[in-house]
């Protein structure tokens, strides 16, 4: 412990030999110091909140997407400090007076691009810091953003609408051309290959059409044959003539009339293709049997004797004959004509190959032309539709959250930490330089150190006789001494006194 305390006095000893050197240090190092600080510019920074709301009051479908309300923030920031706002904002503040030429515009806006943040706090919430070398020009700078943006969103909306209408309407008249030329270059085509030909459309497709009819016919010819071949075998089983009951031919009463309407309706509904156990057909037998026995216990009016007399069940199937003949004459003919129509569409595919390809080139280049004018034709209705929206209501909602701020102080850098610093290091650069030169010199502050030096026993030392002369020139350099460092300390309160004073001038 006593050899630490030792080492101690000893530094302590051989830096006061050497104040003069240390206090010489110290105010090289601190002018030098103070000098760089000084030269280090003034930085102040103006912040201001705003909140940004984009309005959608049109349905989904017909306005922007959900997701482009996020890609309208994303765009507000990013050209809120484009070099176009930046060189409105260096010609509309004070930088103005320091350009000259275009060089000079372009140098203000690196150096603006550098200074300026735009940050978001929320979604809709942004906060604009300007750094600058004034409080004057930082918050002007600030304002000057906050004007450009407030006139770009909510003018600009409006003639950006205008200039897409003008541009849609360019492409729209283009497209329509386009269209006109290729229905005309369509209808040559009709005319001069397809003019003759049955159906509409590519030959292939006509092929097609006149297939599906030929199914559907046939499937009608068979369905009215078996048909008429029932009908047919049903009129083979029903006598032309039913006997009277006397030898002069009466008139059939009431039950009789009703027993031949439900034979009527029996042979129709079996015409129709029902089974015996249609419930049609089971409730017509019941009606018969019923009206069968009736029509027996009935006598005939208007004479008697043995005779005959038409059958009306008979003639009700010969019209029935006839009708289903009709039919099925009529659908052979369109049979006919079908398959004419079909071989006479193969006939021209087989002969001219070409004329199917180049008329399926043709109608898929229509019909591109005629998807993208649709396609323009509603990019055009929704823009149109939006920009009367905007003709009364602002879609972009603009509100100054916390306007520019005028700072009071900068925010870099800061001097008074700088000159305290400087000052602290230059303190420890003079004793460090005087505790150096100490261990560079050989000398003994004690007795012990020679001993270990010499490694030899010290008899005895003698100290230092200092006469009243040499006292008072101690004394007075002793005053010089603190006289300096005072003096040391008198420039630093100094100098940050100018600091606060030029913060005050500033604000």
């Amino acid at each position: 412990m006593n050899g630490i305390y030792d080492e101690v006095r000893i530094a302590l000893h051989a830096i006061w030999t050497r104040r003069w050197l240390a206090l010489g240090v110290a105010w090289g190092v601190c002018v030098l110091g103070w000098l760089l600080v000084s030269q280090i510019p003034s930085r102040y920074e103006s912040t201001a909140r705003v909140f940004v709301q984009m309005q959608n009051i049109l349905p989904s479908s017909m306005d922007a997407a959900p997701q482009a309300t996020q890609t309208n923030i994303d765009t507000i920031r990013t050209t809120l400090v484009s070099a176009v706002n930046l060189q409105k904002v260096v010609r509309g503040t004070d930088l103005a007076n320091t350009v000259s030429s275009d060089r000079d515009v372009a140098d203000r806006v690196a150096g603006l691009a550098q200074n300026i943040k735009v940050t978001s706090q929320q979604d809709n919430l942004f906060q604009i810091t300007t750094t600058a070398a004034s409080p004057k020009l930082a918050r002007q700078i600030t304002q000057k953003l906050i004007d450009i943006f407030v006139e770009q969103n909510l003018a600009g909306d409006r003639t950006n609408t205008t200039q897409s209408l003008a541009f849609l309407d360019q492409q729209l008249a283009v497209r329509q051309k386009q269209l006109a030329d290729a229905e005309a270059k369509r209808a040559d085509f009709q005319n001069r290959y397809l003019g003759s030909l049955p159906g509409t459309g590519s030959v292939a497709d006509r092929i097609g059409a006149s297939r599906t009819q030929m199914s559907q016919v046939d499937g009608d010819l068979a369905a009215a044959q078996s048909s008429l071949a029932a009908v047919q075998g049903q009129m083979a089983g029903t006598p032309a003539t039913v006997a009277g009951a006397g030898g002069v031919a009466g008139a059939a009463g009431p039950a009789r009339a009703r027993l031949q309407a439900i034979q009527g309706q029996l042979a129709d509904a079996r015409a129709r293709g029902y089974t015996e156990n249609h419930p049609d057909i089971v409730a017509l037998k019941s009606q018969l049997a019923a009206a069968t026995a009736a029509a027996r216990n009935e006598p005939l009016s208007g004479g008697s004797g043995a005779g005959s007399a038409q059958n009306p069940l008979y003639a009700s199937l010969q019209s029935m004959v006839a009708d289903k003949q009709a039919t099925v004459a009529s659908l052979r003919m369109r049979r006919s004509q079908l398959q004419g129509d079909l071989d006479q569409l193969n006939a021209k595919l087989a002969g001219d190959p070409e004329v199917a390809a180049e008329q399926g080139s043709i109608d898929r280049d229509y019909q591109v032309l005629k998807d993208q004018y649709d396609q323009l034709l509603t990019q055009r209705e929704q823009i149109a539709l939006r920009g009367q929206a905007q003709t009364q209501t602002d879609r972009v909602k603009f509100s100054v959250i916390d306007p520019p701020t005028m700072p009071r102080m900068p925010s870099a850098p800061n001097r008074m930490l700088l000159l305290s610093g400087v000052l602290i290091a230059g303190l420890a650069a003079g004793i460090g330089a005087a505790f150096a030169l100490g261990q560079l010199r050989t000398t003994f502050a004690t007795s012990t150190r020679l001993e270990k030096a010499a490694g030899m026993p010290v008899i005895g030392s003698i100290g230092e006789v200092v006469t009243r002369i040499q006292s008072e020139q101690r004394r007075r350099g002793f005053r010089m001494f603190l006289g300096g460092t005072a003096a040391l300390g008198a420039a630093y309160v100094l100098l940050l006194g100018v600091e606060i004073l030029q913060r005050g001038l500033a604000a």
